[in-house]
């Protein structure tokens, strides 16, 4: 794979100390862990391990080995695709989901990178024990194949997202979107990575936040991104958010 590393600017700003969410943490749980029953939740997790997840860190690579599965808890992570020189993000994981789980279909390659976008803990578990895991737990097993249905779903909808919305209700989408993934209103983003995200040129994602702020829907200074008005942005996000929402609770519950 030729394709550079994405991101620097997330990188860069990590190093600085500079937090990608701004919101006082809340210690969560995973959703698809939480939703096992018991005695399959709790033996799960023994084979786990608690980790914290730093921005900018790459938990996976495309044509790399993945060696473990991350079930993130107050963390978020970007699936970034690499696109000739330039990259694009194709999906967000939350506490509603799990980054690594292809290896369950005998994928054991990587296709996408899983940059860590917003810190905080996730639970761990390396891709051995996660397929024995697989095998002693229907729920599981069951959970994980729903999720992935939704995933190759999501992945549908924001190609299609990508090729016929503005980008100024891309943008919206894309904010409420981390919003809910970062668990709060406030989170660290600058226009560069942001177009590195929506696959757009800076000049397009200035545009599309001047508007937003014009609209008094958010605020945004210096990479601080403030969303002041949730309905507002709703409303002037794309479909896509709303369909990614009912998508999952369809699927998931």
């Amino acid at each position: 794979m030729n394709a550079r590393s994405p991101l620097p600017e997330v990188r860069q700003r990590a190093e600085r100390g500079t937090p990608m969410a701004a919101a006082v943490r809340v210690r969560r749980t995973n959703r698809l862990i939480a939703a096992l029953p018991r005695k399959d939740r709790e033996r799960f997790l023994a084979s786990c391990e608690n980790v914290e997840l730093v921005p900018a860190q790459e938990l996976c690579k495309p044509g790399e080995r993945i060696r473990h599965v991350y079930f993130p808890v107050d963390s978020f992570v970007a699936m970034v695709a690499p696109i000739d020189e330039s990259t694009m993000q194709v999906g967000m994981v939350g506490n509603e989901g799990v980054v690594g789980a292809s290896v369950m279909l005998g994928v054991n390659d990587s296709s996408l990178y899983g940059l860590v976008q917003g810190g905080g803990s996730a639970w761990r578990i390396g891709t051995a024990a996660f397929l024995r895991e697989l095998e002693r737990s229907p729920a599981l097993r069951q959970n994980i194949n729903r999720y992935l249905c939704v995933l190759i779903g999501q992945l549908a909808q924001n190609a299609g997202c990508a090729r016929f919305h503005l980008v100024e209700a891309r943008l919206a989408s894309w904010l409420l979107t981390t919003r809910d993934r970062a668990h709060g209103n406030e989170f660290f983003i600058t226009h560069g990575l942001l177009a590195d995200m929506l696959g757009v040129r800076r000049v397009g994602i200035t545009n599309a936040a001047s508007a937003l702020q014009a609209g008094k829907l958010i605020r945004y200074s210096r990479g601080n991104v403030t969303i002041l008005n949730s309905r507002g942005l709703e409303a002037a996000a794309c479909e896509c958010y709303r369909a990614g929402k009912l998508m999952y609770e369809s699927v998931l519950g």
